[in-house]
């Protein structure tokens, strides 16, 4: 690699810590971490630091958590910081034009989607929801724009029909470790050039609502599939089922489905078998594999069924 860089560190989430490790591991000097203040968690509402500031502060790494970077003297101290680079990862706020002059080189954003598709705060749900086949990583140039940076270097992963948000967060975490180090080294040295994005298949990934979460049975077998593992295991799709000798429905988050072969003109929602097979839009059928009752721990549905039968018939709101 390149001489060691003067860097800052800006991210959140777990995704983040694995690429805050890789930079520090490859011998770059991280300066100071930023990260979106601690926020009451658990029972006791305590509040709690993000994985990226535990991670930092554990390590003896200033960390610096503003609200916004809006105002001139949170500018001045970042650039006081002379930084050769700062990478970006998940980190929750939009940087100013004078965040993004003050580096050397700039800031570098580690982006879980290839972009141009599915720029925005959600990529790694909404590719599975839309049933895209493959995502990535891009280390991108950040501008004042959403995502509209210059690209420095990809790494591309499969989306399977086993896939979570989960899984595939994971797998993104890996390969953004692996490529921040190749692409701050690139872009230190010249070997990578930063390349325009292309200005065809541009899509935004909204943040997740509620209304992304409750089933809608009337969809195809492959939305309804996408959907639920696209939402797990967090914030988790849901339905309604009225448990039986209860008068009032209760919500079960569904957190692994498989599409099935079988045809069906069953009403949409309808419970077709023992097994939790439920009959979907198309005429398909979705079989649920992995759920949670309110207040319990998620199961594999065999393990479910055991405790709680459901029977065929049966039909999800």
């Amino acid at each position: 690699m390149t001489k060691p860089l003067r860097l800052a560190f800006m991210g959140s989430p777990d995704i983040a810590v694995s690429v805050l490790q890789s930079l520090m591991a490859a011998g770059h000097e991280v300066v100071c971490v930023y990260s979106q203040p601690p926020r009451p968690a658990g029972r006791g509402k305590k509040l709690t630091p993000t994985p990226v500031h535990a991670f930092a502060e554990a390590r003896g790494i200033e960390v610096r958590t503003p609200k916004s970077l809006k105002k001139p003297p949170e500018q001045e101290a970042f650039s006081a910081l002379e930084l050769d680079a700062a990478i970006v990862v998940a980190y929750g706020l939009i940087l100013p034009q004078a965040i993004l002059d003050a580096p050397r080189l700039g800031c570098l954003n580690m982006h879980a989607s290839i972009l141009p598709r599915w720029r925005g705060a959600a990529p790694i749900q909404r590719a599975i929801m839309a049933g895209d086949t493959e995502t990535g990583v891009d280390a991108m140039m950040m501008e004042a724009g959403l995502d509209t940076g210059p690209v420095v270097a990809t790494e591309r992963t499969p989306i399977t029909v086993e896939d979570t948000a989960g899984s595939v967060h994971d797998r993104l975490a890996e390969l953004a470790a692996q490529l921040a180090p190749r692409a701050l080294a690139g872009l230190a040295d010249g070997s990578l050039t930063p390349v325009p994005q292309a200005e065809d298949g541009m899509t935004y990934a909204a943040k997740l609502g509620p209304a992304d979460q409750r089933v809608d049975w009337g969809k195809s077998a492959r939305e309804v599939d996408c959907q639920i593992r696209g939402l797990s295991p967090f914030p988790g799709a849901w339905c309604e089922w009225t448990p039986p000798g209860k008068d009032e429905p209760i919500r079960l988050k569904l957190l692994m489905s498989r599409r099935s072969g079988r045809e069906t003109s069953a009403p949409v929602g309808m419970v077709l078998d023992d097994r939790l097979l439920v009959a979907c839009g198309d005429g398909g059928a979705v079989r649920i594999l992995k759920l949670q009752k309110p207040g319990g721990k998620p199961m594999d549905a065999e393990q479910f069924l055991k405790g709680q039968a459901i029977a065929p018939d049966t039909v999800f709101g």
